[in-house]
């Protein structure tokens, strides 16, 4: 059963923010950006290193971007990542970034005309609770737009019985911490939870099949199993040992080094009007 409050899984060691740091609109929020427009504002919950929020603002000239996370440390990064795009560049939409919790929003109702959310209910206790959340603070007519994970859904070649474990110990952390890793597949219904009612669900895919991909991929995965704070949890917990994670770090290594190797996850999407 999910709990009010989660343990985010993750942490934000050097190889967590190295995947997050590698997304953008278009590559994270292709399902949203057809429906920006300028001098729209838009509220991006659970914003991490920043990378999609700063990117959002090149899709809305005179609007206002705001990205919020209850890491208050990650938001430096994501402050950084707004500041380092070269001047010129930048559309006149203005870039903040704030610490609060997605359950309980510091704005008004109808504050923003697009509240997102990226592989973020996934790590909540209470995703519905979330949701509505989102939907307080969005205008009527606005939009509320998620895009989430389905550790279950993801599959890979070849097969190797290390990786399968891999799977199976991530699920077992995330939910001794309170989250949903497969939460992908429950959007739709956490989002009629939630009250809303105008709902397109979708479904888009990250393949990573070249060399570079997997060299990047096993890579982060090898680093993440071993030293972040997965890592601590589940060796913490009992759940592995620091012998089994060396080993499936192993396996994410040969996995990368194969030139047959190929790994696809698939998101679950939500666009809802509020």
């Amino acid at each position: 059963m999910l709990q009010p409050r989660a343990v985010y899984t993750h942490g934000h060691h050097e190889s967590v923010l190295r995947s997050h740091t590698r997304r953008d609109a278009a590559n994270s929020a292709g399902y949203l950006v057809g429906h920006l427009r300028p001098n729209m504002s838009l509220l991006d919950v659970g914003c991490g290193p920043g990378t999609i929020t700063a990117d959002f603002a090149h899709y809305l000239p005179g609007g206002r971007v705001v990205g919020v996370d209850g890491a208050a440390g990650v938001l430096e990064h994501a402050r950084a990542t707004a500041a380092r795009t070269p001047a010129g560049e930048m559309p006149a939409a203005r870039v903040a970034f704030a610490a609060a919790d997605a359950s309980a929003l510091p704005y008004g109702d109808g504050a923003f005309d697009v509240v997102h959310a990226h592989q973020v209910l996934q790590h909540l206790g209470d995703p519905v609770a979330a949701l509505a959340e989102m939907r307080r603070v969005c205008r009527p007519g606005g939009i509320v737009a998620a895009r989430d994970t389905d550790y279950s859904a993801m599959t890979w070649f070849p097969r190797d019985p290390r990786l399968d474990r891999w799977l199976e110990l991530y699920h077992a952390a995330a939910r001794r911490n309170g989250a949903e890793p497969d939460a992908g597949r429950h959007l739709l219904a956490w989002a009629h939870a939630a009250g809303l009612t105008e709902v397109s669900a979708s479904a888009s895919a990250w393949c990573f099949a070249t060399a570079d991909d997997r060299a990047w991929w096993g890579g982060l995965w090898a680093e993440r199993v071993t030293c972040s704070a997965l890592a601590a949890q589940l060796v913490g917990s009992g759940l592995a040992t620091d012998h089994e994670l060396a080993d499936i770090a192993d396996a994410w290594r040969a996995w990368a080094a194969d030139p047959d190797a190929w790994f696809a996850l698939l998101h679950g999407e939500i666009l809802c009007r509020a």
